[in-house]
C-alpha cells in the first residue's frame, strides 16, 4: 500500500499542495491500525494527516477524487477498455513532436498527471501574483485559453484516430474510447476551470477580520440581528482562547512554585548539587466573581453579552453569582447555573415576576442588595456593576456602594454609554465612580473584549 501513497504524495507536491515526509511516515504508521478496504476509514486516515487547515481541505478532496477515482482506468467495466486505450495512447505519443501542452495532456490521459498538474500549479499560481499586483490578469487568463485550446485539439484528434480506426475497433470499443477519454478531458477542465488556489484566497478572511473590526466599534444597542451573531461567534474564539490559556497556567501552576529555601538546605545531601528540586504547594485561587446588572432598555443589550461570557468562562472562577435589577434586584444564579448562558438570559428577560418596565432606581436596588445579599461579598470578591448610573433623580445610596467596596477585593463599574454623557441630566456616575477600583466604558466588542481579557490575564 505504499507505493500508492507515494505516487499520490508526488501528484500533490506536483499540484503545489505541501505534504511533509513527517506526515507521510505518520500517516503509513496509521494506515496499519485500520481496514484498508474501508474508503472511510483510509480517506480520514490520508485527510487528517495532509490536510492541514480547512483552507487546505478542499485542495486535498480534489486530488483525492482525481487520483483515486477519476485517474483509476483501470477500474473501468467495459472489458478490454484500458488496454485499448493504451494503444490509442502510445500511437498519439508517437507522433512527432508537437505542441508540448498536448504531449502533457496525452500523459494526464494516461493516467500520468504529474505533468499536468505541475502545469495547473504555475497558472494558478500567476493568477496569484496578478491578484496582488493590477487588477487584470491577462497573463493567466491568456495561459488558460492556451491550456484549453490544446484540450480541444486533443480532443479533436482522439476522435479523428477512432474515426480512421487503424486497429479496427468495433462500433461498440470505439463508442466506449470516446466515453473514457471524454471522463479523463472532463476531470482536466475541471482542474483547469475549478482548481484550488495553492495558498488559499485570503481576501475573504481579511474582509472577514475587517468586518469583525468595524462591528468592534459599534454599540451593541445599535446590532442588528445578523450583527448580534457575528458578535457571539467572536465572542466564542474568545472564550476558547481564553480557556486554553487559562488551562495552560493552572496546569503550569499545579506543582506550586519553586521553593529555594528547601531546595539548597536538600542540596547538602549532594555536596551542595540540587538533585532534589522542591515546590511549594501552593496553587493558584481562582476568583469569585459577583455581577450586578441594569436591564434596562440599552444597558441590558451590552450586560447580556458579558454575562454570557462569564458564564461560557464559568469553570475558570470559583464561583459567579448574578444579581440584575431595575427598581428592585433579583438574583439570577441558579438559571444561569442550570441552563446555557443564551438559554438563561431567554429565560431572564422572559420572566412574569420581574417587572423590568418601571423607572430604574439605584438607590433601591442597593438597599435591597445590603438587606438580602451583602453576606456573599468577601475579600476575594470582584463586584462587577453595569450600568449607566441614571438614577431617574432618585437618591443614589451611594454610600452603600462605599460598604460594598469596603467589603470587596476589587469593585469594577463598566457603563454602557460614553464618557461624554457621564454626569449629565439624571446621572450619578461621579457619585459612584470614588467608590470603585476601575470604572471604564463598555458599549462595543472591542471594549468589552479588552475588559474580559484583562479580567481574566
Amino acid at each position: 500500500m505504499i507505493s500508492p501513497i507515494l505516487k499520490f504524495v508526488s501528484c500533490c507536491r506536483a499540484a503545489g499542495y505541501r505534504i511533509s515526509t513527517a506526515e507521510v511516515l505518520d500517516c503509513s504508521a496509521q494506515l496499519e491500525l485500520i481496514d484498508l478496504l474501508d474508503e472511510e476509514e483510509f480517506r480520514a486516515a490520508l485527510r487528517s494527516n495532509f490536510a492541514k487547515s480547512r483552507r487546505d481541505q478542499a485542495h486535498f478532496d480534489r486530488l483525492y477524487h482525481l487520483f483515486f477515482h477519476e485517474l483509476r482506468g483501470d477500474l473501468s467495466e467495459e472489458e478490454g477498455l484500458p488496454q485499448k486505450a493504451g494503444q490509442v495512447i502510445q500511437a498519439l505519443m508517437g507522433q512527432p513532436e508537437g505542441d508540448p501542452a498536448e504531449r502533457v495532456i496525452i500523459e494526464f490521459l494516461s493516467g500520468d498527471p504529474f505533468g499536468f498538474l505541475e502545469m495547473m500549479r504555475r497558472i494558478h499560481a500567476e493568477s496569484d501574483t496578478a491578484s496582488l499586483g493590477t487588477k487584470f490578469n491577462l497573463g493567466p487568463l491568456s495561459s488558460k485559453l492556451k491550456v484549453l485550446m490544446s484540450l480541444n485539439r486533443v480532443r479533436e484528434e482522439i476522435s479523428g484516430f477512432l474515426e480512421r480506426n487503424p486497429f479496427q475497433f468495433n462500433q461498440a470499443m470505439r463508442d466506449g474510447l470516446n466515453r473514457y477519454f471524454g471522463e479523463y478531458l472532463d476531470s482536466a477542465f475541471s482542474l483547469l476551470l475549478k482548481e484550488p488556489r495553492v495558498h488559499g484566497d485570503t481576501r475573504s478572511y481579511r474582509t472577514h477580520e475587517k468586518h469583525l473590526m468595524e462591528l468592534g466599534e459599534r454599540s451593541f444597542s445599535s446590532l442588528s440581528a445578523k450583527e448580534i451573531e457575528d458578535v457571539r461567534e467572536a465572542l466564542d474564539k474568545l472564550v476558547r482562547k481564553l480557556k486554553d490559556i487559562i488551562s495552560r497556567r493552572y496546569a503550569a501552576h499545579s506543582r506550586g512554585v519553586l521553593d529555594v529555601k528547601k531546595t539548597i538546605r536538600r542540596a547538602d545531601r549532594y555536596h551542595g548539587v540540587p538533585v532534589e528540586i522542591l515546590f511549594r504547594k501552593r496553587p493558584p485561587k481562582k476568583a469569585k466573581i459577583v455581577t450586578l446588572c441594569d436591564v434596562s432598555s440599552s444597558v441590558w443589550s451590552a450586560a447580556r453579552f458579558m454575562l454570557n461570557v462569564l458564564y461560557s468562562l464559568h469553570e475558570c472562577f470559583e464561583k459567579v453569582n448574578s444579581f440584575v435589577f431595575v427598581a428592585g434586584v433579583k438574583e439570577v444564579t441558579e438559571v444561569f447555573d442550570n441552563n446555557e448562558p443564551n438559554v438563561a438570559i431567554d429565560k431572564i428577560l422572559k420572566d412574569p415576576e420581574f417587572n423590568y418596565y418601571v423607572s430604574t432606581d439605584y438607590g433601591e436596588t442597593f438597599r435591597q442588595f445590603r438587606q438580602n445579599h451583602m453576606d456573599i461579598l468577601t475579600k476575594r470578591t470582584t463586584l462587577i456593576i453595569m450600568g449607566d448610573a441614571r438614577t431617574n433623580y432618585l437618591h443614589p445610596e451611594d454610600r452603600i456602594l462605599a460598604e460594598m467596596r469596603e467589603r470587596c477585593r476589587r469593585v469594577i463599574w463598566l457603563n454602557p454609554e460614553p464618557e461624554t454623557a457621564w454626569n449629565t441630566g439624571d446621572s450619578e456616575m461621579y457619585a459612584y465612580r470614588q467608590h470603585c477600583h476601575e470604572l471604564r466604558q463598555c458599549r462595543n466588542l472591542n471594549q468589552l473584549v479588552d475588559f474580559i481579557e484583562e479580567l481574566m490575564l
